[in-house]
């Protein structure tokens, strides 16, 4: 071939080889969510990128987008490392579109950025507050909007909705463009109707009705009186929980093979309502054949632990029977000074007799101690107010028994909803740490009581007070009674620890008026400060100490009242110390369900003062519950009782000194309508009630659930009260006693009453009969109570 023409085709090319067409600037924006491909070419030796250039951005630097490629000036051209740069560009969120191509020896990269999100806001939603959605949100303002985000966020609000019952709920986002590259988020919400629970089913239950079953399940079919209650809202966990109260129920009734098969919860093809079926295998009912104990401690011998158990040989068995027996066994070997104890109940099945035999293996546990408490969840509250109820410290051999003792202690409290301490490994074999999780309450109360008494009339009760002042535990508060026929106002500070010490420390300052004009034709006037100091000797023995100065005036006594009354008028000043010595062993001070209470006290006035006595009471409670009859602990019997004497030291013995019988101590009578009362006489028309010295009550009161759904929160009791009062010292004039009635014959009240805690308080109601009592008694027949918190 000839120079010039090999010459001339060797130009040609050469120029060709530089003349690569545009492919990429030609083809067509992709959508944000599907990267282009970038074009590929091949790779010619000596094919440098010289320059890489953007466009299209304006808030991001140059320099930010180039950082994010693969390939930079001076690198050799590689299509699979710009189709790589060109996919990084995308996953920064930043971009709705990018395409890179060649020019020349460099390379165009051309953006569009992703608006600026300028305000997000919602529309339709009722049910659920903007800042309960917004918290759920990916998207913020000033972030950088994505479609898939704006989705994410869509299925999160959806999910928030769903969880409360509306699966009919619809969200859609859309974008108000503002210029600038700036959106502003718009979420349209269609909440539709809570999605309830139309149907509840079992398969496989022969022992057990299917009404019976619904009421065991936490689930509840919906109902218009559930309109306060979520239970007939679908909920995956509560239906998880479902099959473990299912399980607890078979196996306290005796059926140790019992499983739940299957859960299937069917959501209705329009979404109105949900069909939930439980499948169950029952299996057989066992008995137990035998229990025994089997100690391996040295100086406790299986014999000495017998009488702990809490089943019999020929009972049904009772899974719940058989936890309550392994923690009575448990806190039995450690009250006898062995902290390290571990209780294994072994169960021997004889399928063909139906007979199971227990044996409750009681070795030596691990040797483990406390190696630090983590306390969580306490927002308000301070740490040394949860920690000083701890029965348990670092350093502590770790006891189950103190572990719940010292749970039970901070439910006690009233500061929190719920308390969960959990022991977990600590740093060593031989550590354990504890985690106590804390969910708050509101301690503020605020109070509205109310009644009606067939002599009294109506009255109302009005209260604030706060029980943890400011997270330190110090309870305070005012509570005012107004009434037809009575009035009081008390102001009260206590702190359960003063100093930071086991002491009791609180002060009242009160004004009482009390209008006694239809029981005694006078009233009193009580003005006077109290102040208290109480401490603990052990776990369940306690004392309390105060001292009181109070002035008090009996006025308005009419013409009419008998010389009893006659003679009280004026005022006086009482001066006295009393004490309270308690002995407790409820399972709880707020809600006992189970245990017992006794008090001694007594009162002395004379140091100082115009009052000279001195008062004797003693009181208590047993509580009998009644959960293995009725598998609920909140069936269970109340039965207290209580005496009281009063000493008089001298003549000078007060009416407003005595004890009165008849209302919270007598049910179906008026507050100190019972008892003693003036005898009227032609001059003395008066029938006025005197109080007496020496008293006695009793009351036995039945609680139970009431046969409605739980979650309603009503329960009811039946209560029977007796009672008596006696000794009044007769008045003389002129050597003429005036005539009164000092019967000391038993009255006797009984009715029934509903509590119902609602979302905005407990609500009492009492119904009450007198039905023995004298002529001269005044009665009481209804009374209700309402409080609230905030």
């Amino acid at each position: 071939m000839p120079l010039r023409t090999r010459a001339a085709l060797l130009a040609f090319v050469s120029a060709s080889s530089l003349i690569v067409p545009d492919l990429a600037s030609a083809q067509p924006r992709r959508a944000a969510t599907r990267p282009p491909a970038a074009p590929v070419q091949r790779t010619v030796a000596g094919d440098t990128i010289t320059t890489i250039r953007v466009e299209g951005n304006q808030r991001i630097e140059e320099g930010t987008i180039r950082s994010y490629m693969l390939v930079q000036p001076g690198d050799p051209y590689d299509a699979d490392r710009i189709d790589r740069s060109l996919k990084t560009l995308y996953a920064t969120g930043l971009f709705a579109d990018v395409s890179i191509s060649r020019d020349g020896s460099g390379l165009v990269v051309r953006v569009k950025e992703n608006p600026i999100v300028n305000r997000i806001a919602f529309e339709g939603n009722h049910k659920l507050k903007d800042d309960a959605l917004r918290s759920e949100l990916q998207l913020r303002p000033r972030a950088v909007y994505t479609a898939a985000l704006a989705q994410a966020d869509r299925q999160r609000i959806l999910d928030l909705y769903a969880r409360r019952g509306r699966f009919a709920a619809r969200v859609e986002p859309k974008i108000v463009d503002l210029g600038q590259n700036r959106v502003d988020v718009v979420f349209e919400i269609t909440e539709g109707d809570t999605t309830l629970i139309s149907r509840i089913a079992f398969v496989g239950n022969k022992a057990f009705s299917e009404n019976r079953l619904k009421e065991v399940v936490g689930s509840r079919e919906s109902a218009w009186w559930r309109f306060l209650s979520s239970s007939d809202t679908y909920d995956p966990d509560r239906v998880a929980y479902d099959k473990e109260l299912l399980r607890r129920f078979y196996l306290k009734n005796g059926y140790a093979d019992f499983e739940v098969t299957g859960a299937a919860a069917e959501l209705a093809p329009d979404k109105s309502a949900f069909f939930l079926t439980y499948t169950v295998s029952e299996g057989e009912r066992y008995r137990v054949s035998k229990v025994s104990v089997n100690s391996s401690l040295r100086n406790i011998s299986s014999e000495s632990l017998l009488s702990v158990l809490d089943m019999d040989s020929g009972d049904w068995y009772d899974g719940d029977s058989v936890e309550r027996t392994t923690q009575a066994l448990t806190d039995a070997v450690q009250s006898r000074g062995q902290p390290f104890v571990d209780v294994k109940p072994r169960v021997s099945r004889d399928r063909e007799k139906h007979t199971i035999e227990l044996v409750f293996d009681v070795t030596e546990g691990p040797r483990v101690y406390v190696e630090r408490i983590d306390i969580t969840g306490n927002t308000r509250t301070m740490d040394k107010v949860i920690r000083r109820e701890f029965r348990l410290a670092e350093g502590d051999a770790f006891n189950a028994a103190l572990l719940r003792r010292s749970r039970q202690r901070l439910q006690d409290l009233n500061y929190f909803n719920s308390v969960t301490l959990t022991p977990v490994p600590g740093s060593a074999p031989d550590r354990a740490n504890i985690n106590a999780q804390i969910e708050e309450r509101a301690t503020g109360e605020l109070t509205i009581g109310g009644g009606y008494s067939t002599d009294s009339g109506a009255l109302a009760n009005f209260g604030i007070r706060e029980r943890n002042l400011v997270g330190t535990g110090i309870d305070t508060g005012i509570n005012a009674l107004i009434a037809q026929k009575s009035s009081q106002i008390d102001l009260s500070v206590t702190d359960p620890y003063f100093l930071d010490r086991n002491l009791v420390a609180g002060i009242d300052v009160f004004r009482v008026t009390n209008d006694n004009q239809t029981t005694a034709e006078y009233s009193e006037r009580r003005l006077g400060f109290s102040v208290r100091l109480g401490y603990e000797f052990s776990e369940h023995l306690r004392q309390a100490w105060a001292y009181s100065l109070v002035n008090r005036n009996v006025y308005d006594v009419q013409s009419s009242a008998s010389l009893y009354v006659q003679e009280e008028k004026g005022t006086s000043l009482l001066s006295q110390i009393g004490q309270t010595l308690t002995l407790d062993y409820r399972d709880s001070r707020i809600d006992p369900r189970q245990g017992w209470v006794m008090r001694v006290g007594a009162d002395f006035a004379g140091i100082g003062g115009d009052a000279h006595y001195l008062r004797t009471k003693l009181d208590g409670t047993y509580f009998v519950p009644l959960e293995r009859y009725f598998g609920s602990n909140d069936w269970n019997i109340a039965i207290s009782g209580g005496i009281g004497y009063l000493f008089t030291l001298g003549n000078n013995e007060k009416i407003i000194d005595r004890f009165f019988l008849g209302g919270d101590n007598l049910r179906g009578f008026q507050t100190g309508g019972a008892g003693p009362h003036a005898i009227p006489t032609p001059q003395y028309s008066g029938a006025d009630s005197l109080g007496g010295r020496f008293i006695w009550t009793q009351s036995t009161e039945f609680r139970f659930p009431l046969p409605v759904s739980a979650d309603l929160g009503l329960s009811g009791r039946v209560f029977v009260d007796i009672g008596a009062l006696s000794q009044v010292n007769p008045v003389t004039v002129n050597g003429v006693q005036q005539p009164y009635t000092d019967d000391a014959a038993p009255r006797v009240g009984a009715g029934v009453g509903v509590s119902w805690k609602t979302p905005f308080g407990l609500i009492n109601i009492d119904l009450a009969q007198a039905v023995v009592k004298k002529a001269y008694d005044q009665t009481q027949f209804f009374r209700f109570g309402f409080g609230t918190r905030f």
